[in-house]
C-alpha cells in the first residue's frame, strides 16, 4: 500500500529552510541553521518551528502551497518560487515619502531607519531613508521581488 500524498484540503507540516538566490537564509524551522546563519534570536525563536498549514486555504505563498501537492511524508525537495508565486514584484509605487512632521503625527514617534510602522489603512512598512525634508517608507513586503529557494521535508499529512 502506498503512502498518502498531500492533496487540497490536507493539513501539512514541513521542516524548511528558505534561502535567497545568493544562498542567504531568510527563514528556517531548524534552530541550528538559524544560529549558524545569524538570524536574530527573536526570529530564530519564533520561526524555528515546523510550518503547518492547510493546502488550498491561502495560508502560505501560492508557490509553496502548489509545490507540496502530491508529496509523501518523508519527501525532501527544494522548491524555487518566483516572485509572482511568492510575495509579488517589487512595486516602487508602494514607497511613500512624508515630511518628518507628517510622519511623526501619523506614527507618534520620530522616524528611525529600519523602524517598522503600520499605516492607518493596515499596510505595514519600513523606514528606509531620512533627510531633513523627507522620510521614506517602503510598504512592499520585505520579500517582494525576490526568488525564493525553499528546502523542505514533509513531516506530516492529516
Amino acid at each position: 500500500m502506498s503512502e498518502p500524498t498531500v492533496a487540497d484540503g490536507d493539513r501539512v507540516q514541513l521542516a524548511y529552510t528558505g534561502r535567497f538566490e545568493d544562498g542567504t537564509v531568510f527563514a528556517t524551522s531548524d534552530p541550528a541553521v538559524a544560529a549558524a546563519h545569524g538570524l536574530a534570536a527573536s526570529e530564530a525563536a519564533s520561526e524555528a518551528t515546523p510550518l503547518t498549514f492547510r493546502v488550498g486555504h491561502d495560508e502560505v505563498i501560492p508557490g509553496l502551497e502548489t509545490a507540496v501537492i502530491g508529496l509523501e511524508v518523508g519527501t525532501e525537495t527544494t522548491v524555487t518560487v518566483p516572485p509572482e508565486a511568492a510575495y509579488g514584484a517589487y512595486d516602487p509605487d508602494r514607497v511613500r515619502t512624508y515630511t518628518p512632521t507628517e510622519f511623526e503625527e501619523m506614527v507618534g514617534r520620530p522616524p528611525e531607519i529600519g523602524a517598522h510602522v503600520e499605516a492607518q489603512n493596515g499596510l505595514h512598512g519600513d523606514v528606509t531613508a531620512i533627510t531633513d525634508e523627507a522620510v521614506e517608507v517602503d510598504f512592499n513586503h520585505e520579500l517582494a521581488g525576490k526568488t525564493l529557494h525553499v528546502e523542505l521535508e514533509v513531516l506530516d499529512i492529516n
